[in-house]
């Protein structure tokens, strides 16, 4: 009821906001907090109230020609009068490629479009909740569907309805769209520059393009805008990357086994569904089908490849492109977003599967604060903006896309410039606004934290039941041990796992928020409680003194809150294969102590180094960055394992190097393994 009341005054509120927000006649209200205050009311306000316009009109599988003489395939969306017509005004574009066709758009568009029926379906999934739960997870996909995230994956008919036309291509090779799919490389960039261009230049366009989209369509509109085409004018990203290889498809060298085979699959499958409607009006595209026939399975081989080739000489040569940094696959897939020069919006989420790339997005575009914003919720791949509307939350993805796209393809003074710029779910709390966040330096104000050690000690804290349950202190030991780890499978129940599968075993609480069952695999290294409210916020960093029994091994950590009661939460996890060790020091950073806060390796068979048996060899192991807060009599833990399937499984050559041997933590004064993590607060270690 009071939810209901509030929502009730903050409509109110906006309806009254309403003319000042669209005329100019006056400033807007300034945001406050990460529900935007009465700006954010307003926002809602403008993208839930009536439009300009009541219809929409659809122009199906228009041809886009590249220079290269490749057809893609694309649908119009534009505003339509109440007969129907298409408006005659040129208005602002939103751009939209995806691999997954334009078709499950369209499908996805309609499904949230019948009268009635979709508003009472999108109104169930928003009141669904089972927080208290086991399946908990449930509500976090439920209210991300209803919470607006459809709308930025498929089309915005209110967006549409205010003023704006939308384009969604099929990328080349995938959907209606002629070509081999060149999976977000070269060619496929050089497209977006061209249909961005095409788009531009239509009567229906006034030149003024914006890009949306999730996923593949995110890391998509990275790329583009580093490419800087002229019309392009705002970018709203919504999970995207920007180091494909150390995101997503090897990280550390555990190639992404979970998720890059089932995404292979879906995109796969989708492409050979034909155009049925060209065939019952005769006008079939038959070069569309060649090419199907050419490249039916595009990567596929080369997957199975590395999974039937025991030595890396023989690998197909396109899996050694991919594992070879300076290939220009690998050039395709490395983002630059210091080229980015227009307003960009990123939202990602602290278990997503980009997650070590979104503020790193934002810290390097080189735009003022407010004309670069940065979300990121609690959040895996497919529930982003799972918490929104109600006070203390943000608006949905689709209210801060359109105040976005308002903003800077209208030039509607909605404040959305000085919201944020970084709105943050703080895992172990609530949601806060800040100025800066993981900077590649750390910062130097009162409220940033402090990178400091806390060493993995032998002596045991009496909190977890692992392999070994050590203990993390603030001050150097002089521990000496051999901790040894073998390969197993209770990480097929773990927050890795409920990553790796994009967030859809996140439903199962017991394993992607509470590690207790993986950690019966795993040593842990757990510390005091703490204090008082303990911050940590940036980017953690593990290093370990390791001894492998054979050539390679296959190393895995993460960082924990642990609550009185037990319950082991993943904050943040890394993976390194111990052969690809070698730190690239030109991408990577360091804290004031010295210590890397982001040690990057190369990830590159030039950089192979196999491990030497029974000889101690140093890993530096990144994690993505993230925001929590230790609440009183919680516990900082860091577990490591030697495996990480289902999310991570070495190539066959690198798996065989590894034998499955029992891998070792070797505790060493003279050369320590700690975690350097950054620190707001007196935990009192």
């Amino acid at each position: 009821m009071k939810y209901a009341l509030r929502a009730t005054v903050g409509a109110v509120a906006a309806a009254m906001l309403m003319p000042f927000l669209t005329s100019g006649a006056a400033a807007a209200p300034t945001p406050t907090g990460p529900d935007g205050g009465a700006a954010g009311a307003a926002w809602a306000a403008t993208e839930d109230g009536p439009q300009q316009y009541p219809n929409i009109y659809i122009e199906w599988d228009v041809p886009i020609t590249m220079s290269d003489g490749t057809v893609l395939k694309g649908n119009v969306y534009r505003p339509a009068d109440a007969s129907g017509r298409p408006i005659d005004t040129p208005t602002p574009t939103v751009v939209n490629l995806t691999p997954y066709t334009k078709l499950v758009s369209n499908l996805a568009d309609h499904a949230q479009s019948i009268p009635g029926l979709s508003d009472a379906l999108l109104g169930l999934l928003r009141e669904i909740d089972m927080t208290g739960t086991p399946l908990s997870g449930v509500t976090d996909l439920t209210k991300a569907f209803g919470g607006g995230e459809l709308r930025n994956f498929t089309v915005d008919r209110q967006l549409i309805k205010s003023g704006y036309s939308q384009v969604v291509v099929d990328v080349r090779g995938t959907g209606f769209s002629q070509g081999t799919w060149d999976m977000l490389r070269q060619r496929e960039q050089q497209d977006t520059v061209e249909v961005i261009d095409w788009t531009a230049r239509q009567a229906w366009s006034n030149g003024r393009i914006g890009m949306n989209g999730i996923s593949y369509s995110g890391i998509n509109q990275v790329q583009a805008a580093e490419k800087r085409p002229p019309a392009l004018q705002a970018i709203f990203p919504v999970v995207p990357g920007s180091d494909l290889m150390n995101d997503v498809l090897a990280p550390g060298g555990g190639f992404g086994f979970n998720f890059i085979p089932l995404w292979l699959t879906a995109i796969n499958g989708l492409k050979l569904v034909p155009d049925l409607a060209s065939v019952l009006n005769g006008q079939f595209d038959t070069k569309w089908l060649a090419d199907r026939a050419r490249d039916p399975l595009t990567f596929m081989d080369v997957l199975l490849n590395v999974y039937t080739t025991a030595r890396v000489e023989d690998l197909d040569p396109r899996a050694k492109e991919l594992l070879t940094g300076s290939s220009r696959p690998r050039d395709g897939w490395l983002s630059d977003p210091s080229k980015i020069q227009v307003p960009t919006f990123v939202t990602g989420g602290w278990h997503d599967l980009f997650t070590y790339s979104e503020s790193k997005i934002y810290n390097e575009i080189p735009l003022p604060a407010g004309k670069k914003q940065l979300l990121m919720g609690n959040t895996y791949h497919l529930n982003s903006g799972n918490e929104y509307a109600k006070p203390g939350l943000p608006p949905r993805l689709d209210v801060l896309q359109r105040a976005w796209f308002d903003k800077w393809l209208k030039d509607i003074d909605n404040g959305i410039d000085q919201y944020g710029p970084i709105t943050l779910r703080q895992q172990g709390g609530g949601w806060i606004t800040t100025d800066s966040f993981a900077a590649p330096t750390g910062g130097t104000g009162a409220q940033d934290a402090t990178h400091r050690r806390m060493y993995l000690s032998a002596n045991r804290s009496g909190t977890a039941n692992s392999v070994y349950d050590g203990s993390l202190t603030a001050a150097a030991n002089g521990d000496t041990a051999r901790l040894t780890i073998a390969p197993g499978l209770t990480s097929l129940c773990s927050n890795d796992a409920a990553q790796g599968s994009a967030g859809v075993l996140s439903i199962i609480d017991g394993c992607a928020k509470d590690s207790r069952i993986e950690e019966m695999n795993g040593l842990t290294f757990t510390s005091d409680p703490v204090a008082e409210p303990t911050t940590v916020s940036g980017r953690i960093a593990v290093r370990l003194n390791t001894v492998q029994d054979a050539a390679d091994g296959y190393w895995v950590v993460t960082v924990n809150d642990v609550a009185p009661d037990g319950q082991s939460t993943v904050l943040s996890s890394g993976q390194l294969m111990a052969s690809l060790r070698e730190i690239d020091e030109a991408n990577s950073s360091k804290s004031a102590n010295g210590d890397y806060t982001d040690p990057r390796p190369f990830t590159s068979l030039e950089h192979r180094q196999p491990t030497v048996p029974g000889e101690a060899t140093t890993l530096d192991i990144t994690m993505p960055a993230t925001e929590a807060i230790l609440q009183p009599g919680h516990r900082l833990r860091v577990d490591v394992y030697a495996g990480n399937f289902p999310k991570g499984l070495p190539i066959l050559p690198m798996l065989l190097d590894t034998g499955l041997k029992p891998q070792h933590v070797q505790l060493d004064p003279n050369r320590p393994s700690f975690v350097n993590v950054p620190v707001r607060g007196n935990p009192g270690w």
